[in-house]
């Protein structure tokens, strides 16, 4: 064979070789990475389909706990007793992943979960103690939230419901009340809420900013008081230097010197008990028209003490409570005093008897539902212009307006 033959094998064998890598290096990234051996041990089967129908899917199961302690995708998603199955490629999978599955290795946290305001309270909150046409309470998960908190279930569903409507009811109040929706296989609630699907993460859970999704707005505006405390600005400014990754039962000050949401109502922290019940360690019903402690109360205040003391001394934290008790029962006595005019308007024939016909019934609610909840909740978690501002002023200005117009529909009502 000539040179000028091999010469030209050479070059159209060098042509064909950098044309195909030219060609490959403008296919997307999940044709061309391969997973590692490790990667397929975690995922199994199901990576070969969905790393290129669904790679953020996969690559963020990679990156999860589950993957690096060998947990595959059936072990999650294959049917528990009572869930709907189907046929996906020759596997059994359940049609819609719920609380049963991750009870599977998970029992003791979704009781703590299953027992908490963020269970079955928090769809009854919306739809009352029957829950939807859809997602119906069980008389038995009526009783068991009633258990651990009383009047929680056993209500009517909130009147706006039917006021404003299934599509707004639907993309609002459901997408943060879901937590607690009940499932068809017996369970309550999602997981997924907090620790998002895939990455079943811990760090993410303990981000503010997942709390906040839903705890926000005027009427639960805990993660605008957060952003505003001492804590929140050391968390914005320091949250390089913090670790939210570490396992629960490990977490030391030494990794979380500034606290998050989940620091203080959740997380084991210096070996403290850690919970799934954000309740435990809460003294009061915040949130009510009027705030009386919870079932027991004292416990839950002595475990948030002894919370605070890893990072404050006992006097500061005394202090804390105290002045933030005062708020609490100074507010209930501003409600208490508009609540007897809106009371006595009932009485008397000038307002109807249903919520929300008449705007006194808008500027009442407003009064407690928004700035009452606001200025307990700022005491408590040191947003001292939630408690003035955002809290007690317009308190003021509405009581003063309702007993103004009061005046007025009785004044109208003597000359006819």
């Amino acid at each position: 064979m000539s040179f000028r033959s091999v010469f030209i094998a050479l070059v159209v064998g060098f042509g064909l070789v950098l044309g195909g890598l030219l060609v490959n290096s403008q296919r997307p990234r999940i044709e061309t990475n391969q997973p590692n051996v490790e990667f397929v041990r975690a995922t199994g089967k199901c990576a070969e389909c969905h790393t290129r129908q669904h790679h953020s899917v996969v690559h963020e199961f990679e990156l999860s706990m589950h993957a690096r302690k060998g947990v595959t995708c059936l072990d999650c998603h294959q049917p528990v007793e009572h869930q709907e199955k189907q046929d996906h490629h020759s596997f059994i999978l359940t049609k819609t992943l719920t609380a049963a599955n991750c009870r599977q290795c998970h029992e003791s946290i979704y009781q703590e979960f299953a027992h908490s305001r963020h269970g079955a309270p928090s769809w009854a909150a919306v739809f009352g103690e029957k829950g939807s046409e859809d997602f119906p309470l069980t008389p038995e998960q009526v009783a068991a939230a009633e258990q651990f908190h009383p009047g929680s279930c056993k209500r009517p569903a909130n009147p706006l419901v039917a006021l404003e409507g299934g599509a707004a009811v639907t993309s609002g109040c459901v997408s943060c009340h879901s937590v607690g929706r009940p499932n068809r296989d017996g369970t309550i609630g999602s997981c997924t809420a907090c620790h998002t699907r895939h990455t079943s993460s811990v760090e993410i859970a303990r981000l503010p900013s997942t709390c906040g999704q839903c705890h926000m707005g005027p009427d639960h505006s805990q993660i605008e008081i957060y952003t505003e405390s001492k804590h929140g600005v050391m968390f914005q400014a320091q949250r390089s230097l913090l670790d939210l990754s570490v396992e629960p039962k490990k977490l030391t000050t030494r990794e979380m010197f500034v606290p998050t949401c989940a620091t203080c109502h959740m997380s084991g922290l210096n070996g403290m008990k850690v919970t799934h019940d954000p309740s435990e360690r809460l003294s009061y019903n915040l949130f009510a028209e009027i705030s009386e402690q919870r079932p027991n109360a004292l416990r839950a205040q002595a475990e948030m003490k002894r919370l605070c003391t890893n990072c404050h001394t006992q006097p500061l934290v005394d202090r804390v409570y105290r002045e933030a008790e005062a708020v609490v029962n100074g507010t209930n006595d501003k409600i208490r005093e508009a609540k007897s005019i809106m009371t006595a308007l009932r009485q008397e024939g000038l307002i109807g008897d249903k919520p929300f016909q008449h705007p006194l019934d808008f500027h009442y609610f407003d009064l407690w539902h928004y700035y009452g909840r606001t200025s307990k909740h700022g005491a408590f978690m040191g947003g001292g212009d939630f408690v003035q501002w955002h809290g007690n002023y317009p308190i003021l200005q509405h009581t003063t307006e309702l007993k103004a117009q009061t005046e007025e529909l009785r004044r109208e009502h003597a000359q006819k």
